[in-house]
């Protein structure tokens, strides 16, 4: 099997897919440049982790390389859009995380632009193809004929006690309603990609802990245009030893899917999810279905990345409309940030 040399820029976060592609990845991708800004930190993390490859200062200058078939892309959201126009036009196949631009526009317009250009676009949220446990909650709602949904309960934290530091991170036009841009945002792709585009958007938030000039505890109200309500809690202020578990309760007029919720649940491993169908059977609660999946959203999917890249093509791929759908969800969160209102999406 032939690796695909790829290259990683914004090493803030990008030093931990370093080391996803070395301990999990290597039979696929060679990793053969490293950028940032801060060189001294592109050598640090080369030299850590014993790479023999080149690290620069410059994207055009990484972009510049003829033998680089991808590129990964680990900076800010911001501008990312422009990155990724970059890399089409040098013919780089792009992955990247999420949220991947805070322009719903320019996000739009990059990812027609490369579609139309035959370069692959991957994010980790929402991913190319649907997860196992959103591919099961589809099938459910067909098969069990749960028919229309009515509402949906989500919910992730985690024990962050963060200082300022001038990142885009303390910007609360550029990462607003901070818990719910940064871990909300995979339940928010989920939901769209269960059930459309949003209609309207409203949010609550607190600073409880954090340094940062920007929340960490906060929820987001969504009405999709289909009817569902759905609230989306998010905080950085939790400890109790279940963190990242992306909750989930959807309620259809027929009976409930619930994903990793309640504290009695299965030892889970990274990535494992528990799911749960409960309905009706007369006038009594039933388990219809209990499930462990082995794949849930929010993962980088290089196997499906790795098979783009090498030609191949994938079924039921996102289409941008799609991807984009979540971001303007997150647009219309961070109007009603500043409003105080309910916002049109």
């Amino acid at each position: 099997m032939k690796k695909i040399k790829i290259g990683i820029v914004g090493l803030n976060f990008g030093k931990q897919i370093v080391e996803q592609l070395l301990k999990e990845q290597s039979r696929l991708f060679e990793i053969s440049v490293l950028c940032d800004l801060d060189i001294k930190k592109a050598d640090g993390i080369a030299k850590k982790n014993g790479l023999k490859c080149r690290t620069v200062s410059v994207y055009d200058e990484m972009l510049a390389d003829k033998e680089l078939v991808a590129v990964g892309i680990f900076t800010g959201p911001e501008g990312r859009a422009g990155m990724i126009r970059k890399a089409v036009n040098a013919g780089k196949h792009v992955m990247t995380t999420k949220p991947f631009e805070t322009d719903p526009k320019a996000a739009l317009e990059v990812l027609r632009y490369a579609r139309k250009k035959g370069i692959a676009v991957h994010l980790n949220s929402p991913s190319a193809i649907p997860s196992n446990d959103i591919t099961l909650i589809e099938g459910w709602i067909r098969k069990y004929q749960l028919g229309k949904p009515v509402a949906a309960r989500m919910d992730v934290w985690a024990s962050y006690r963060e200082k300022a530091d001038g990142s885009w991170y303390d910007d609360p036009d550029k990462c607003p309603v901070s818990p719910v841009f940064r871990l909300g945002i995979y339940l928010i792709n989920d939901l769209v990609r269960l059930f459309g585009e949003g209609d309207k958007a409203t949010v609550l938030y607190s600073r409880l802990f954090t340094g940062r000039p920007t929340p960490d505890n906060a929820q987001v109200g969504i009405l999709f245009k289909n009817g569902l309500l759905a609230n989306i809690f998010a905080s950085f202020c939790v400890n109790d030893g279940d963190s990242y578990r992306n909750g989930l309760t959807l309620n259809f007029e027929n009976g409930t899917i619930y994903r990793n919720c309640g504290p009695r649940r299965k030892t889970l491993r990274h990535g494992e999810a528990e799911m749960l169908l409960v309905m009706a059977s007369g006038k009594k609660r039933k388990i219809v279905a209990d499930v462990l999946t082995s794949s849930t959203s929010g993962g980088y999917d290089w196997d499906s990345f790795y098979k783009v890249v090498t030609g191949s093509k994938l079924e039921g791929e996102i289409e941008p409309e799609k991807i984009v759908a979540g971001l303007k969800i997150i647009e219309a969160m961070r109007k009603a940030s500043l409003s105080g209102k309910i916002e049109k999406i």
